[in-house]
């Protein structure tokens, strides 16, 4: 799914809100230890309000990957026959790690403020569905 500001989204599953309380305004140092147990029932729907997506950081296989492909497409053409074969093994003995970071997505969290006026922030992306 998509996640952009603005768009309705509902609760895939029924959540059990419970844990440590601090106010709004306070610091964690002024948590409590309870305040109760808060259930959210599936289906109730609410307005994505922010999404963060984690900076993806290319391991080091993945940065020599793109500056071998990038040195083997520019100035391929012009290498001894002998270092550009060196070179072609080069980029195929990293294209699985390559591969590997193309498939990776790190996962998205949202803060949702909920039709009940509940806000629900640092939420994983797979706790809603689409409207």
């Amino acid at each position: 799914m998509t996640w952009k500001e603005g768009r309705r989204v509902t609760l895939a599953a029924d959540l059990r809100v419970g844990g440590a309380v601090t106010p709004a305004e306070g610091s964690p140092a002024e948590a409590d230890v309870s305040a109760g147990t808060l259930f959210l029932a599936a289906g109730t729907g609410g307005t994505v309000e922010r999404v963060d997506r984690p900076e993806r950081i290319p391991t080091p296989e993945v940065r020599e990957y793109e500056r071998l492909t990038s040195l083997l497409a520019d100035f391929g053409h012009q290498m001894p026959p002998a270092s550009r074969q060196r070179l072609v093994e080069q980029v195929a003995s990293l294209e699985p790690a390559w591969t590997a970071y193309g498939r990776e997505q790190p996962r998205a969290t949202v803060r949702v403020r909920l039709d009940n006026g509940f806000v629900l922030a640092d939420a994983r992306e797979d706790v809603f569905l689409p409207e």
